[in-house]
């Protein structure tokens, strides 16, 4: 016996109206059934379903809950890690305006004509983050757009599965290098990184170097943006093309803890600490030249760890949030067709009553 409900032709918890944000409103969820079809379907057919979605429900709650785990390290990373970062950069933008007067030639502070850049993408390797690596790729395609049209030749260095894989399928980008990320970054996969970007820009094959990654802000926000990592900014700022400081100072934390058995968020800011001028009356007992020696390639090393480390919190959360959604749309979805499996079983029942007392009844008047 089957019966006609109504069902999604694809489940709606696979769906992502927003890429950025995967929640999906009581407005979305209304146009979505609007456009549902009618399909004759069974008892049988119904549980299978709903025993599918469960299994998937699942699947997107141990992900979730692995997310979370994950999550917390990868956002203490971050967040202990900028002070050592943005400190670094202070200091020896200090060292170098001290030296300004001197004949001193550091090759990563050199500024020249810009003829070719050179652009690092870091990306993840894996999926299921909702719109994470979408956003990261269409920012990198647009700024590699803008340089083009400026008449300048560009270098990529793509780090991650997913942005490798997109990037390749595009041969009109030059492509210098592909890496894979891992997890949990470490200075060894900086230095890596490093190495290659120095190369580059000190043999002059490339004028400038940026970075685009995902920036960390906190565990439902997060935003692509945009790097300038060689020549160092005059500033002692990190900054992005447009020579805006990029630092994370008084971006908003939120905290996962547990409280009466259940996950909670606590909200938190980054303070920035008052910067000191160093005093210009400082001396040096090493050569000056042997200090920014040391320096630099501690510095790009610095920034490409806290670009990998950036990049690695904001996936963790946003696949938490993704596989968050996708649980909640799965228990809806769940429940919707539940209910449309009592009512064919109740139809069925009631359709089999009726059968029995119309046959009590036709043999009652036949005696």
């Amino acid at each position: 016996m089957a019966f006609s409900i109504w069902v999604s032709p694809k489940p709606s918890f696979l769906q992502n109206p927003n890429p950025l944000f995967p929640q999906i409103s009581r407005q979305t969820r209304h146009s979505q059934s609007s456009r549902t079809q009618s399909i004759q379907c069974g008892l049988r057919e119904l549980r299978e379903r709903i025993d599918s979605i469960k299994s998937t429900q699942k699947i997107t709650e141990a992900m979730k809950l692995v997310a979370v785990a994950r999550v917390r390290r990868a956002q203490d990373a971050v967040i202990n890690g900028r002070p050592f970062s943005e400190t670094l950069v202070e200091v020896l933008y200090d060292i170098n305006g001290q030296l300004q007067g001197e004949d001193i030639d550091i090759p990563l502070t050199n500024v020249r004509a810009v003829k070719r850049v050179a652009i690092v993408v870091i990306s993840s390797d894996r999926g299921l983050c909702g719109g994470f690596n979408n956003a990261l790729t269409k920012k990198a395609q647009t700024r590699i757009g803008e340089l083009k049209k400026l008449g300048l030749e560009v270098v990529l260095i793509s780090v991650g599965k997913k942005g490798n894989s997109y990037f390749m399928r595009r041969p009109e980008i030059k492509v210098d290098r592909l890496m894979e990320g891992g997890t949990f970054p470490t200075a060894k996969e900086a230095q890596v990184i490093a190495d290659d970007v120095f190369s580059l820009f000190v043999s002059e094959e490339v004028d400038k170097v940026e970075l685009v990654y995902t920036k960390f802000v906190s565990l439902v926000k997060s935003e692509p943006v945009i790097q300038t990592l060689l020549p160092l900014s005059p500033r002692g700022e990190v900054v992005d093309v447009n020579g805006n400081c990029v630092d994370a100072i008084g971006d908003e934390m939120f905290r996962l803890t547990s409280k009466e058995g259940k996950l909670a968020l606590e909200r938190g800011s980054v303070k920035k600490k008052e910067r000191k001028e160093m005093s210009p009356l400082m001396e040096f007992e090493q050569d000056p030249v042997q200090i920014l020696d040391a320096m630099m390639p501690l510095y790009l090393n610095s920034q490409i760890l806290r670009a990998l480390q950036e990049s690695a919190a904001s996936e963790l959360a946003a696949r938490m949030n993704a596989m968050s959604n996708a649980t909640d749309n799965a228990d809806e979805l769940k429940k919707t067709l539940s209910r449309s499996y009592n009512r064919a079983r109740q139809a069925k029942i009631t359709g089999e009553l009726l059968e029995i007392v119309a046959g009590a009844e036709a043999l009652r008047e036949s005696e």
